[in-house]
């Protein structure tokens, strides 16, 4: 496939990473010219320095053969005009945009973004996305990492083994004695740093970062299975009013039932935008590194501090403080990736990564296949992905053990007419069937072939 990448910032050059590595025809465009040089020093790509929404600068990139054009730059704009040219001049058959400002997004403007005015094929809002990723995080408390699938049947969960988790040391074949009722399936552990994927005689240690599948239902007791029996949280405090935070208070006054949340912005302009535009949310101007304005929003009795400033250090520090003063949990916006480690050490309960959450999506309309959904397990592990499994497919109508599955695929779940059916050796996947599976980056093409649609089935 060949695809050109607006942008060679975080976003676009994980995306162009991920892209070469499955030996894709990559081109990056960019104006800044060192961005441009590091992304051609340190990955198989063309780069090409200049406008990425200029006709003749998308032309020198390829855009007359290119099957997708995926605009991530730092601007909305120019991300918009490279695919209404990318489309009127190219005829590019998929387009992706990365918009970040609320205002372009608003319901009224829902035309926007049609063919016949601006021919967007997917929006990509990391505030939108950020923002309700922590929501999940709100609702399924002790878990670091929560992403619905298959229309929210099925549930993948991020959670830590602390000393107390009644599971440690356990060999996984036991958990299916243990748990003989319960749907859920380990399908990769973060050990020291390093992503292991789980035979039937790997144990489970403290401090372990496992991350399972199961049926949605099953989360609450999925969970206590691993010591988190935490209850929903009612009380939040958010640290910064910018975008995401914004969001993320309008996400938590619309969808959060009881939940009652207080904002803290630095800037005294912004605070007040903010709380113009909430009507639930007590909006408070100060720093959040200051004790008194900490405990002014009363975080000593408050259950989620999350930190979502755009400055990674005031996010940790905040959450450090907020922990001190009496938070039973915080959750920290982190861009860094050099960070992710040191985060778990220092005591902050969860960390959400932008660049990771924004890449799963773009993801998830890049991959062949009848592929539904997608969520990257760090960027050198692997995903968690949803297919749907054609009559056409090598796997349809065959045990998982006899379907040889590629080295380094676990099946999570399957489900089947809204049932969530938990794999085991002798489970059959029918036509049809929604099959949630974890792959490291060595087997995506693997499992892109077995999900592909053949010419037969036409």
């Amino acid at each position: 496939m060949k695809v050109v990448i607006c942008g060679a910032g975080l976003v676009g050059t994980s995306i162009a990473q991920h892209l070469a590595g499955e030996n894709n025809d990559v081109t990056v465009v960019d104006q800044d010219a060192s961005l441009v040089r590091k992304i051609s020093e340190t990955l198989d790509v063309r780069s090409i320095q200049g406008h990425a929404s200029q006709p003749d600068i998308l032309e020198q990139a390829g855009a007359n053969d290119a099957d997708m054009l995926i605009a991530v730059t730092f601007s909305d704009e120019i991300n918009m005009v490279a695919c209404q040219v990318a489309h009127s001049l190219f005829e590019v058959p998929t387009k992706i945009a990365r918009i970040r400002q609320p205002g372009y997004l608003k319901p009224i403007w829902g035309d926007l973004f049609t063919r016949e005015n601006m021919p967007i094929d997917v929006i990509i809002s990391p505030e939108r996305e950020v923002a309700r990723a922590i929501g999940r995080r709100l609702h399924v408390p002790g878990a670091f990492d929560v992403v619905p699938m298959a229309n929210g049947l099925v549930s993948v969960v991020g959670v830590r083994c602390n000393e107390d988790c009644p599971i440690v040391n356990t060999p996984m074949r036991q958990l299916t004695e243990l748990f003989p009722d319960l749907s859920i399936t380990v399908v990769g552990i973060i050990r020291n740093d390093k992503g292991i994927l789980p035979n039937s005689n790997d144990r489970m240690l403290p401090g372990d970062d496992v991350y399972f599948v199961c049926d949605a239902n099953h989360v609450s007791r999925a969970m206590a299975a691993f010591g988190h029996e935490e209850e929903e949280g009612r009380t939040v405090i958010i640290a910064g009013g910018g975008n995401i935070g914004l969001t993320l208070a309008e996400e938590i006054e619309q969808e959060h039932e009881g939940v009652r949340s207080r904002l803290i912005e630095f800037d005294d302009k912004r605070a007040r935008a903010v709380a113009q535009q909430l009507e639930q949310t007590m909006v408070l101007n100060g720093d959040v590194l200051d004790l008194e304005i900490l405990e002014e929003a009363h975080v000593g009795n408050t259950e989620t501090f999350v930190a979502v400033s755009n400055d990674d250090e005031v996010n940790i520090i905040g959450s450090l403080l907020a922990k001190r003063a009496g938070a039973k949990r915080t959750i920290a916006l982190i861009n860094k990736h050099s960070y992710g480690q040191l985060i778990t050490t220092l005591g902050i309960d969860a960390v959400v990564n932008p660049r990771v959450i924004t890449v799963s999506s773009i993801l998830q309309h890049v991959r062949r296949g009848r592929i539904r959904g997608i969520y990257s397990v760090r960027e050198d592990f692997g995903e968690v992905i949803e297919a749907e499994a054609l009559e056409t497919s090598v796997l349809v109508n065959r045990s998982l053990k006899e379907s040889k599955l590629p080295k380094g695929v676990i099946v999570g779940a399957i489900v089947r007419d809204e049932e969530v059916i938990a794999p085991r050796g002798r489970t059959v996947i029918g036509k049809n069937d929604s099959v949630i599976l974890f792959s490291t980056y060595e087997s995506i093409k693997q499992v892109e072939k077995m999900f592909s649609v053949r010419v037969d089935f036409f």
